[in-house]
């Protein structure tokens, strides 16, 4: 079992950036592939952006290439994203999520975290 845990959210101008962080408990967190997906008023959950259990690969959404940066520690049981240049079209709650396998851009995690609000005022 995983649980976590999203935080870093707020409001920030367009331009501006962010760092969500997302603190997973148990200690098998290093075995895990690790995404962060986001959810707009009335959308469905879109990938955000990926990473290996090891660091190694990262993946990214169109939208986002070149202005978010996720990574991970492993001794700290953190995965992080990084938002720089945001837009308002990134306005969303944004959640991490776990999964045995693979970086994959559907829904299908073993584990989700509750969201953190980021809202990109113009």
């Amino acid at each position: 079992q995983v649980q976590l845990v999203e935080s870093g959210g707020g409001l920030v101008q367009a331009g501006g950036s962010l760092r969500l962080s997302c603190a997973a408990s148990g200690r098998t967190f290093s075995s895990y592939a690790m995404g962060w997906f986001r959810q707009a008023p009335g959308k469905k959950h879109k990938f955000v952006a990926g990473i290996t259990w090891s660091g190694g690969s990262t993946y990214y959404a169109d939208s986002v290439k070149g202005r978010f940066t996720i990574s991970r520690d492993n001794a700290k049981n953190t995965v992080y994203l990084q938002m720089n240049s945001l837009k308002p079209e990134d306005t969303a709650v944004y959640y991490c999520a776990a999964r045995w396998g693979v970086v994959i851009t559907t829904n299908e995690y073993n584990y989700w975290g509750q969201g953190t609000q980021v809202t990109v005022s113009s």
